[in-house]
């Protein structure tokens, strides 16, 4: 029962998704998480194919199937594909196609940002993975230590990791921005936060970890980058460098990675759980406060990947500590799930089948991780076989088996058909008997002294058989693979439909129907529980039949409600944009200004990125913040919503604020090399008088304090009718704000600074062009909003783009802080 077929059929007009070429103009999150899981899936696939030709070349000594170049780029994109395009990329993909029925929502707040990040994701991902195919791949590992991937390797591999990934991670922290929006700003009515499905708190601690790790890496990767391009030296030794920050900066991306996606993991588990417990989750508040502790623990641990490097006594032993203390959360966590297990009645399915495996499997590696915790222990085995083993019992059994399990358990809602329970069960006891073949010898070969990333052996080491027998693991837990795949494309088309609710679970996004709709649930409904379909016994039909809000769309736009953080007290009816190829472009722009300096087309890496700012500001113009036709609407059960909101309450400030966290944890790794230099090299700075000065510095912190201030001024007089005040004061904030970056690369370029000559004056210039480039984009702002006002598209009452303008105006104004006080006053103090 659908309600008023009227309003249903308004809805369906509304929400229906384009045909023909037009289809992949869609922004919908049901069809853009649909191609970005379908993509993850694919490199996925892509990288298993890759540790085939490995093993094949392992399983006998002395092989020459590939030759070591060949076997480097495997092993280097293997360990990229895995982490960086399927690991982390899978879990935002199927948030953006699950979180919005998950919420009893229409749609996330920005889904143009969705598309983007998916174009961006496939256009950065097959460049990647292409490479090999051209002889061209990255040899230097997942993690590109220096200086053997800064001196020691030709060709284009080394730049084509860092800067197709540094693309990709666009992606990831445009996800992050909108799941995190989403979780908190489009919760149903009722829904307070003590309420939220564990799904939905899992991908909000998981979000904000993303904000903290990934702009380490990018920060590093922009190290890196100007190093081999530009000949800045940060990890030249010679010239003031330092190989270890870069291990620094990549950890402390890469192990909070390790969590980023366990997390998600055991977020999937903890749904599937009750489900086939038929009882609520035990422990909810101590799982939450679980996974909050282990997001904050892990990035505690990154040191305990440097342990080899001769790090003093001390450190080793503050990070062996962290690095053990993690495990109390984690198995705070799988203790609530295994009391869930026991305290219901379990119904037996191929679900629960592969989470029992993932425990088995993740506890095991678990077990072997405190091993390696110990500085001792991991003297011995560090970079053998054991670490290789123990890496992937953590990562299969706490992500892959999960993955799968949720695979089962969420194909009916995402297909509309079930997949086999017989071939289901083959694929498991294939994967997990596969896996342990496979991987189980490695402890013992690592233990034995077999090192890690080589490309062959010598026979008679003890060595042979335990490769042989992995290699003939990894075959049979491929097999498992396929099963899935082959039962998965033969579901798809195979005729009939799935009911409604199979699992008969208690979540909300199970009010889909079946065949499920482009506009996702029939109204969005009024919760009081945590399993709100157990609970209400008339939800669903209450839900079908419209009598909750937003049942009609008669105006014809897309609207979805927006609730507050803590409580979800409806504050807003949001309207969202609709299809659109722009986003495409954008991504498509943007991927050039990425790709183009890999093959040093400097001119045509300028016009995309000129193409980007162009085509994102007709991306904002067109499709945010739009002045609405009426103040208000009546969104149904009597509550009439505001359909426009600016400052804290509107869903892009929060986007700005989210963003900008993001943007201050790239900007700190920098600040951080700076200082990481001036502790392990007693000459840094060489000659405070050599740097940048303090007069240049400091006329550009008091500039950019006036262009602050001025933007703030530009806010206030906006709220009056007339525009002549605003244009005077968001005009003089652009002005002085470029004063203060010339004034700001004053200061290096007058006194000399040469930054290809020492790491000092190398930092000095990146902090300094940090900076600028942070007040070029708060100029282009500042000129939009002017754009805006002048056109009728900013008022004194719809004034969203200025207030988003001033806050990004308060982190800049921080950031010419810090810059100044870090590269004009450190020095002369120190």
């Amino acid at each position: 029962m659908t309600g008023d077929p009227a309003q249903a059929a308004r809805l369906e007009e509304t929400w229906k998704t384009p045909t023909g070429w037009r289809y992949w103009s869609s922004v919908n999150n049901s069809q853009v998480g649909a191609w970005y899981t379908a993509t993850a899936i694919t490199f996925f696939l892509f990288a298993g194919v890759l540790a085939l030709l490995m093993r094949v070349q392992l399983a006998l000594p002395d092989n020459d199937f590939v030759s070591a170049t060949t076997y480097n780029q495997l092993f280097s994109l293997h360990g990229s594909v895995m982490m960086f395009l399927f690991a982390v990329p899978i879990f935002e993909a199927f948030s953006i196609l699950i979180l919005p029925t998950l919420l009893g929502a229409r749609e996330l707040p920005f889904p143009r940002l969705s598309a983007y990040g998916f174009w961006c994701f496939l256009i950065g991902g097959v460049f990647v993975c292409g490479s090999i195919f051209f002889d061209a791949a990255p040899q230097g590992g997942w993690f590109m230590y220096p200086p053997l991937t800064t001196e020691y390797q030709d060709g284009l591999g080394a730049d084509i990791w860092l800067l197709g990934l540094s693309f990709i991670e666009v992606a990831s922290i445009a996800a992050a921005v909108e799941l995190i929006v989403g979780v908190l700003k489009t919760r149903p009515p009722g829904m307070r936060i003590n309420l939220m499905p564990l799904y939905a708190w899992y991908i909000l601690v998981v979000g904000a970890m993303i904000l903290f790790a990934f702009p380490p890496l990018i920060a590093g990767d922009l190290m890196f980058e100007a190093q081999r391009l530009l000949d800045w030296p940060f990890f030249d030794p010679a010239r003031g460098g330092d190989p270890l920050l870069w291990q620094h900066l990549f950890w402390i991306f890469g192990h909070p990675e390790v969590y980023i996606i366990f997390l998600p993991a055991i977020a999937l588990v903890a749904m599937i759980v009750p489900t086939f417990a038929r009882r609520p989750i035990v422990g909810y508040s101590w799982i939450v406060l679980a996974a909050v502790g282990t997001g904050f623990l892990s990035f505690g641990l990154w040191v305990h990947h440097m342990f080899t490097t001769g790090l003093p006594n001390i450190s080793l032993a503050f990070f062996s500590a962290a690095s053990q203390a993690v495990a109390l959360p984690t198995g705070v966590q799988i203790f609530a799930l295994l009391a869930t297990v026991l305290a219901g009645r379990v119904v037996r399915s191929v679900p629960m089948l592969f989470v029992l495996g993932a425990l088995v499997i993740f506890v095991l590696g678990g077990l072997t991780g405190v091993m390696i915790a110990m500085a001792p222990f991991d003297f011995q085995a560090h970079d053998t076989y054991f670490i290789v083993a123990h890496l992937h019992y953590v990562l299969i059994g706490g992500m892959v088996f999960p993955v799968i399990a949720g695979t089962y358990y969420f194909y009916p809602l995402v297909v509309g058909k079930q997949l086999s329970e017989r071939a289901g069960r083959i694929a498991f006891w294939l994967m997990f008997s596969g896996f342990n073949i496979a991987f189980l010898p490695m402890h013992i070969s690592g233990l034995g002294g077999m090192p890690r990333r080589v490309f062959t052996y010598r026979g008679g080491q003890g060595f042979d058989l335990l490769n042989l027998i992995s290699t003939v693991g990894a075959f049979v837990l491929a097999a498992g693979f396929a099963v899935l795949l082959i039962d998965a494309l033969r579901t798809a088309f195979r005729r009939g439909r799935s009911e409604r609710n199979p699992w008969r679970a208690g979540t909300l996004e199970w009010l889909s129907q079946m065949p499920s709709r482009p506009w996702g649930v029939r109204s969005i409904p009024v919760v009081h529980s945590r399993y709100p379909l157990w609970d209400q016994p008339d939800l669903v039909r209450d839900v079908d039949g419209g009598r909750f809000y937003l049942a009609d769309a008669p105006e014809g736009r897309r609207e979805t409600l927006v609730t507050s953080p803590v409580d979800a007290v409806p504050e807003q009816c949001l309207r969202v944009p609709g299809p659109t190829f722009v986003t495409f472009w954008a991504a498509v722009f943007t991927g050039g200004a990425f790709i183009f300096p890999v093959f040093s087309q400097y001119v045509a890496a300028g016009i995309s990125a000129v193409l980007a700012l162009v085509t994102t500001l007709v991306w904002l113009w067109t499709g945010t913040a739009l002045v609405p036709e009426k103040p208000s609407k009546d969104v149904g059960l009597g509550l009439t919503l505001p359909l426009y909101a600016s400052g804290q309450v509107s869903v892009g400030w929060w986007a700005m604020f989210i963003t900008m966290i993001g943007d201050m944890a790239a900007f700190a790794s920098l600040v951080f090399g700076y200082f990481f230099f001036w502790t392990v090299h007693e000459d840094f700075p060489a000659d405070p008088a050599a740097g940048p000065g303090l007069l240049w510095p400091t006329l550009a912190l008091g500039l950019a304090i006036a262009a602050w201030a001025a933007t703030v001024l530009a806010r206030g007089l906006n709220r009056r009718v007339s525009g002549v005040g605003f244009h005077l004061a968001a005009a003089s904030a652009a002005v002085l704000a470029l004063a203060a970056g010339a004034a700001l690369l004053a200061g290096p370029w007058l006194t000399g600074m040469d930054p290809t000559a020492h790491a000092y004056q190398a930092t000095v210039w990146l902090l300094v062009g940090w900076t600028v480039a942070h007040i070029a984009v708060g100029v282009i702002m500042q000129l939009y909003c002017i754009a805006r006002r002048a056109a009728g598209r900013m008022t004194a009452e719809h004034d969203i783009d200025i207030h988003n303008v001033t806050l990004y105006w308060h982190f800049v104004a921080i950031t010419v802080l810090v810059t100044v006080a870090t590269i004009a006053g450190f020095p002369l103090a120190a």
